[in-house]
């Protein structure tokens, strides 16, 4: 921390008992996210799980401990930096929905994938657009012709579905099979960030779509060591490298 200008010499951690809860307005933990009696409903309460540097720190030199700890530090850095944008955020406007458009190359294909992965056909459409109305989930999506545009992914990332659980996850993608749609990434249970039960297709433009769902407490207890991914369909694990 010193090497940020940053002095922590006189920082100590408190027993959670003496804090006084009722004063705090925003809540981070970073290791053991436990209860806080008197914590106020209004308060924020965000858990940042950021991996233990010091885990195996017996095997390491002072050398890899240091650039372990460079890298959290930084991490936290960075979260703290979104925090404090977000300290002054006035009264947004109030939404009743979520509208998002795209440029699509071929329409017909677009719109057949979307009414798909959507479950339902677009409430209207015109030889340039596709509208797709989901009231469930205050979606207002809209499919739209490129005009000879060059399409790229530079920017949008990827869209999404939320499913109920595991097995949602694991049936999409048998749906997505008998559809017909291009698969990225088979189904896995992955640790990193985020865990989720997630599978990962391709509209025709190549837009990544991630079908995905939360992990229950119990799922969240089986993390394995190493964090690596989980495959939840047998069959559809890469191959082992040999050598």
């Amino acid at each position: 921390m010193a090497e940020i200008g940053i002095d922590i010499g006189s920082q100590h951690d408190e027993p959670a008992q003496i804090i006084d809860a009722a004063t705090i307005d925003v809540l981070i933990t970073l290791g053991v996210d436990r209860n806080y009696p008197g914590l106020q409903p209004k308060a924020k309460r965000l858990h940042w799980a950021v991996a233990d540097p010091l885990v195996d720190a017996g095997a390491l030199d002072a050398g890899e401990i240091l650039a372990r700890l460079r890298v959290v530090r930084d991490q936290i850095r960075a979260r703290i930096a979104v925090l404090a944008s977000l300290l002054a955020v006035p009264e947004g406007p109030p939404a009743q929905e979520f509208h998002g458009s795209i440029r699509v190359n071929d329409l017909p294909a677009s719109v057949r994938f979307y009414a798909w992965l959507l479950n339902t056909w677009p409430k209207e459409w015109t030889h340039r657009y596709a509208t797709f109305i989901r009231a469930d989930l205050q979606l207002n999506f809209v499919l739209m012709v490129s005009d000879g545009l060059a399409l790229h992914h530079d920017t949008l990332y990827h869209l999404g579905i939320g499913m109920a659980d595991r097995q949602a996850v694991i049936d999409a993608y048998h749906h997505a099979l008998a559809f017909g749609a291009s698969i990225a990434k088979p189904p896995r249970t992955t640790w990193k960030g985020t865990p989720l039960h997630e599978l990962w297709l391709k509209d025709p433009d190549g837009t990544l779509i991630e079908v995905y769902a939360r992990l229950s407490g119990e799922e969240l207890a089986q993390k394995p060591a190493d964090e690596q991914p989980v495959f939840l369909v047998p069959g559809t694990e890469p191959a082992p490298v040999n050598g």
